[in-house]
């Protein structure tokens, strides 16, 4: 009997110290692409000229740090990555490969997981802002709504040509423990650009 609860400690141990280590990776990895977005978005942006990139041409490959994603009411500044896939989402926000970037007057789509940069979206209300710092300028969005769907619904994802649109979403709900059976959407509208 004192075996099998020394295996079940061990066990236990040993989860949790693969929760950390996936924990710190992700974080490492976050910290490195948000590194590399302040410089390629400072850099661009500290031209008089700005970026010569037109908005019309800025289709990035899978992978990439774009740029980065400001919500100044929970103090977030988050690395924008090119792609869903779990490797992209693991440093910092996704962008739906597909879906629009400013001014490109389509639907833009950004993810992320609820338990890392998404971790206090809950908290944000109708008038917050988004600011999203691109090479090519930096563009402002202000939540109008939100609503949680099925994990299922692939309806959110569309074209909404020529208004343009900034959906975020996430896991819902933000405490629940494994694969979630919701997603939290939030709807943001332009109110500011360069």
């Amino acid at each position: 009997m004192k075996k099998i609860a020394i295996l079940f400690m061990i066990a236990g141990l040993a989860l949790l110290a693969y929760g950390g280590y996936e924990i710190m990776k992700t974080k490492a990895a976050e910290k490195e692409s948000l590194m590399e977005a302040r410089e390629l978005v400072n850099a661009d942006q500290s031209n008089l000229e700005k970026s010569k990139i037109a908005p019309e041409d800025f289709f990035p490959d899978t992978g990439d740090t774009v740029g980065i994603l400001e919500i100044p009411s929970i103090d977030a500044e988050l690395p924008i990555v090119e792609g869903t896939d779990p490797d992209d989402l693991e440093k910092g926000v996704g962008h739906y490969k597909g879906s629009a970037y400013p001014r490109q007057q389509d639907q833009i789509v950004l993810s992320g997981h609820r338990d890392t940069v998404f971790r206090s979206l809950g908290d944000l209300k109708v008038g917050d802002t988004f600011v999203m710092r691109l090479p090519y300028g930096d563009f402002t969005y202000e939540m109008v709504s939100s609503k949680i769907v099925d994990a299922d619904d692939r309806t959110i994802i569309k074209s909404t040509a020529p208004d343009e649109e900034l959906v975020i979403t996430t896991c819902y709900p933000f405490s629940y423990v494994g694969n979630a059976p919701d997603r939290y959407i939030i709807y943001a509208k332009p109110i500011d650009t360069e």
